[in-house]
């Protein structure tokens, strides 16, 4: 009857710990679709899944994911739709996790609330823009290029408030600090806000985007490490109509998770690992030992540590083509994927204290209880039983946080043509390594108008 007991414990602690673990098992089949083009059933591929796999803890991931894959079928409005409540409760959830940091600091992170990455954050934004613009609302596409500025500028504040009530907690060890943002100046919001200027004839605010468009291969070379777009001839004056492309091509990152160790000596702890640090965590490695006064020597835990990893493109050039003629090849603007990468440095420190404080506190605690369980049980399978039951309790809620939306594209292109106004048939060719045609985005006749904006938008994201 007590070992039908420890069985069911078992069971019991298994079922208990899903909640610290990060479900992909909605994505199963996604990217099949997503390659067919098939937007609208991966759709309803994601609806089907909301109530299985989408938690009240990831409605920013599913709301993130419908507004992209509703920007991918063309249906515009309800993007936006999607995408606004995904802006709205990343705020809701930031806000939340700030009032219960101190408290929350020993809570696995697939237990809180998603509260995004910052450049989800970012570049929702971006595709609300660009759906207002589709929908001939320029006044709410600039309201949506405007928040961009607003929050790259409160991205590091944004994390120094964290870090200052992490270390309210009781369970804080050492100072918990956020890493400078890098990141202050988005070249893709530049772009659109230039073109919608010129396209209202303000050209004085179009210059002033031009030039702050330029400054951010000069101020950012970390992020901007490759060559800048030709955009000098965009403010000249032109007697034919001027028609705009923006490409994206391949997918956002994905997390992964990589395990680290804890060692004990004496009042002191030492993070290693088998491996070396995933790239994007090297400036990590001197936070080697932490101060750990009353810790006894001879313990050793794991825990398990969150990275971005970027997703290769298959695409080497995308060519505009115009009444069957080649005319330009697209030019990368933004490597969205750096951009996701940089943006998770400045508060990488938090995520990785964080997780060594709580790894440390539950491993003596169990250490503990286990040896408290060893004093009062007598039968020796009962004590292993036990023992063993304490540390899958310990390993089954160290899982890394692996929540990140799926259908952000990785890299960003433009390019600009000057044609004679009137009907123009135009396609989109993107192009492997080895130079054969992956897809041709064919978007037929278009009426080009020598006023206004003709932007057009196309996508391949493998």
């Amino acid at each position: 009857m007590v070992r039908k007991l420890i069985y069911f414990s078992f069971l019991i602690i298994i079922l208990s710990c899903a909640s610290t673990k990060t479900s992909l098992k909605q994505y199963k089949g996604l990217d099949d679709k997503v390659t067919q083009r098939d937007f609208a059933g991966a759709i309803n591929k994601i609806k089907k899944s909301k109530d299985k796999y989408y938690t009240s803890k990831e409605k920013v991931v599913y709301y993130l994911d419908r507004g992209m894959l509703h920007f991918y079928n063309r249906d515009y409005g309800k993007s936006n739709e999607y995408l606004t409540k995904a802006e709205n409760a990343i705020d809701e959830n930031y806000t939340k996790s700030i009032s219960k940091a101190a408290i929350s600091l020993l809570l696995n992170d697939n237990a809180l609330d998603y509260a995004g990455e910052d450049y989800e954050d970012i570049y929702l934004n971006i595709f609300k823009a660009l759906n207002y613009i589709e929908l001939g609302d320029f006044d709410d596409a600039f309201v949506e290029i405007r928040r961009i500025e607003i929050k790259l500028n409160k991205l590091e504040d944004k994390y120094k408030k964290m870090a200052k009530e992490y270390d309210k907690s009781k369970d804080s060890k050492i100072e918990f600090k956020a890493v400078e943002n890098r990141f202050h100046n988005d070249a893709l919001g530049r772009y659109l806000s230039l073109l919608i200027y010129r396209a209202e004839g303000k050209w004085d605010d179009a210059r002033i985007d031009l030039d702050l468009l330029k400054d951010a291969w000069i101020q950012q070379s970390h992020i901007y490490d490759f060559k800048t777009p030709q955009f000098d001839d965009y403010l000249l004056s032109s007697k034919k109509a001027k028609i705009d492309f923006i490409s994206f091509i391949g997918k956002s990152p994905v997390k992964k998770a990589k395990t680290l160790y804890v060692h004990t000596e004496k009042d002191i702890i030492i993070i290693a690992s088998t491996e070396q640090l995933p790239e994007g965590q090297q400036e990590l490695e001197g936070l080697h030992t932490i101060p750990w006064e009353g810790v006894k020597k001879g313990y050793h835990f794991k825990f398990q540590l969150p990275y971005m990893k970027e997703r290769e493109s298959d695409v080497e050039k995308v060519k505009i083509i115009v009444d069957n003629k080649p005319v330009i090849e697209l030019k990368k603007i933004e490597d969205m994927g750096k951009v996701a990468l940089e943006t998770y440095k400045i508060k990488e420190p938090l995520i990785y204290l964080k997780t060594i404080i709580r790894t440390t506190v539950k491993g003596l605690f169990a250490e503990k209880r286990k040896e408290e369980m060893e004093e009062k049980i007598n039968d020796s399978f009962l004590g292993f039983a036990a023992r063993l039951a304490t540390d899958i309790v310990v390993d089954a809620t160290e899982n890394a946080d692996l929540r990140i939306s799926r259908f952000f594209p990785g890299d960003a292109l433009v390019g600009e043509i000057k044609v004679e106004s009137g009907l123009h048939n135009i396609k989109i060719e993107y192009y492997s390594r080895n130079g054969s045609i992956l897809f041709i985005d064919d978007l037929g006749e278009k009426e080009i108008k020598k006023d206004g904006l003709n932007l057009f938008n196309s996508f391949y994201l493998n």
